[in-house]
């Protein structure tokens, strides 16, 4: 629905250099006072592109391309995941899954494109269990119990058939050219094909990156995949349903049978696959609405962080000041305490969405920041029913990306295999992903309740994956952000958000900003991020930063704001990956 329905605005105000609008709403604290000098901005233009930013240089060069023809931000979203999954394949593809966050200019509504990968029909509670026990986590990861159907391709085709203008074939060319022909090996993508371990060694991992030398490929070198070319050539002539039905399908539950531990997967899962349209949950932050997916998304939990840090102080004193940073930690470990008990796929468990937004609980909860200290419990948000510890864990191999035709339409998207060249297992020159180990491993606690996040056939794991849009009061578009990061993405995206929306930084320099993870007893830092000064500070106040052990971010987005030259895009592409923004 617009999101203009969603808050009634009742004033209008602006901030320099950023649209803005503003609101009294019931469902969120006084937001902070805004600058009665502030110019308004209602007679500011519409955000509008082209603008394109995305992991890797050539999938925003494809990008761009598809706009430049015409193409809308749905046209161009096919031909950057097409590239990405080839050019940045430890990360994500078309045998992995998606979340993709729509905003349509024209009519000003908001929908949720769900590509979640699903378990196999006959997965039970037990999947992950052998000789009476779970089994490591490795081994999951690279068995063939690991792989879900994959989603993103389905997806993607739901939402070019809504709302795209170019022809779905005229959408591969370029990924199937770089295939082709080849492309020269990144060094972030040569630095995992470097791995002495996991999937980068396995059978499909070793025959695709050797060379015809007997060598290893590494950074430099240029790298084909003929395979990946037929792959894309035919899903151009045949639809997105080809790789659901036919000799692609066939080829991804092939794999997924062979040994060791094979998995279940089925052509009747393959083909019965539908990815999901949801309806976006927004909610207000100070003067801006932030809009994130629904479960199986994590989403909720991002808003919950938001809606917390708005009774909490500290948190707007800024990237310099230990107490803001002090409080960013132990909003985290509120979250993720929640998030990982409630959270799960809503078309199989409730999850108490409404109850974690409360505006009673949330305040509850961020009573608790001024004493926290160490690890958090979950709450007991209105409307709970009694469900038992999660014992999921979240390896790390996603990309973010977000586009803005010119018409205004604009796409935020997150898409993985899940870990590390997903399950190591290729099927048509691309990994298979490894998304059902996003299950809780243990069906049931230690007091026997009921896991939420446990697997049941048809099922969709919960996922961290958030991609966020962002508008103003009046339902306008103001900007689009996401990350990948395994369980830290919504860290990430916090950190963004907080950075952008509240201490008033640039995209880039709030992207670039230290990460700091807090989950349950752990903490993750880029301490080489926080000057030594601020480090002493932090642990004077018992935060000792340790180095961050999780995926790092990858944050790519931008905001639409007035700059020395007018309106624009200011964008930003995370510096610890290889991403860009165009235009600049």
């Amino acid at each position: 629905m617009p999101v203009s329905n969603l808050l009634r605005p009742l004033f209008a105000v602006a901030l320099p250099g950023l649209l803005l609008i503003g609101a009294a709403c019931a469902m969120q604290p006084e937001a902070r006072p805004v600058d009665p000098a502030a110019p308004v901005a209602s007679d500011a233009p519409k955000a509008v592109g082209p603008f394109v930013s995305a992991a890797n240089p050539h999938a925003v060069a494809a990008g761009m391309a598809v706009l430049d023809r015409g193409g809308t931000a749905a046209d161009a979203a096919v031909a950057v995941q097409a590239v990405l999954g080839l050019v940045e394949p430890q990360s994500s593809g078309l045998g992995g899954g998606a979340f993709m966050m729509w905003f349509d200019a024209e009519s000003g509504a908001v929908t949720v494109y769900d590509g979640r990968e699903t378990a196999p029909a006959a997965a039970t509670p037990e999947l992950f269990w052998q000789d009476g026990k779970p089994l490591g986590f490795a081994d999951a990861v690279m068995s063939g119990r690991s792989t879900g159907v994959p989603g993103a391709v389905a997806m993607l085709g739901l939402a070019h058939e809504r709302h795209g203008r170019l022809s779905w074939a005229d959408l591969f060319g370029e990924a199937e050219r770089l295939a082709e022909d080849g492309f020269e090996i990144s060094p972030r993508l040569g630095g995992f094909i470097a791995s002495t371990r996991g999937q980068a060694r396995s059978d499909w991992a070793n025959a695709y990156f050797t060379g015809a030398d007997g060598q290893r490929v590494q950074t430099g070198d240029v790298l084909t995949n003929p395979a990946y070319a037929e792959t894309v050539r035919v899903l151009a002539a045949d639809g997105p349903r080809a790789l659901y039905e036919g000799p692609l399908a066939e080829g991804i539950v092939e794999t997924v049978a062979e040994a060791p531990r094979p998995g279940a997967l089925t052509l009747e899962d393959m083909a019965g696959y539908q990815p999901k349209v949801r309806e976006a949950l927004c909610r207000p932050y100070r003067i801006y609405v932030v809009c994130v997916p629904p479960p199986p998304s994590s989403g909720v939990s991002l808003l919950q962080l938001l809606a917390m840090a708005e009774h909490v102080p500290d948190v707007s004193a800024g990237p310099d000041d230990a107490g803001a940073w002090v409080a960013f930690a132990r909003l985290q470990r509120l979250m993720y305490a929640d998030r990982d008990r409630y959270v799960a796929d809503a078309d199989f468990v409730y999850v108490p969405v409404a109850g974690l937004l409360d505006p009673g609980y949330v305040a509850e909860r961020a009573a608790l920041v001024p004493g926290l200290t160490g690890a958090a419990e979950a709450g007991n948000p209105p409307g709970i029913v009694a469900v038992g510890t999660d014992a999921t864990t979240e390896p790390a191999g996603t990309s973010h990306f977000f586009i803005v035709d010119q018409w205004g339409n604009a796409v935020s998207m997150t898409t993985t295999v899940e870990s590390v060249f997903g399950s190591g297992r290729m099927s048509g020159g691309f990994f298979l992903n490894n998304q059902l180990t996003d299950f809780s491993f243990e069906p049931v606690d230690d007091l026997g309740r009921p896991v939420a996040n446990a697997v049941a056939g048809g099922k969709r794991p919960r996922s961290s994956m958030s991609p966020v849009l962002i508008f103003d009061r009046e339902g306008r578009l103001v900007g689009g952000l996401g990350s990948p990061g395994g369980s830290s993405i919504l860290a990430y995206n916090a950190k963004a958000l907080i950075g952008t929306l509240d201490w008033g930084l640039g995209v880039q320099d709030a992207f670039d900003l230290p990460n700091l993870v807090a989950r349950g007893s752990g903490l993750g830092a880029d301490t080489e991020r926080f000057s030594p000064e601020l480090q002493a500070a932090l642990m004077e106040r018992d935060l000792r930063l340790r180095p961050n052990a999780s995926e790092n971010s990858g944050l790519h987005g931008g905001l639409w704001r007035l700059g020395p030259d007018g309106w624009a895009w200011d964008g930003g592409a995370d510096d610890r990956r290889e991403g860009v923004v165009a235009p600049r």
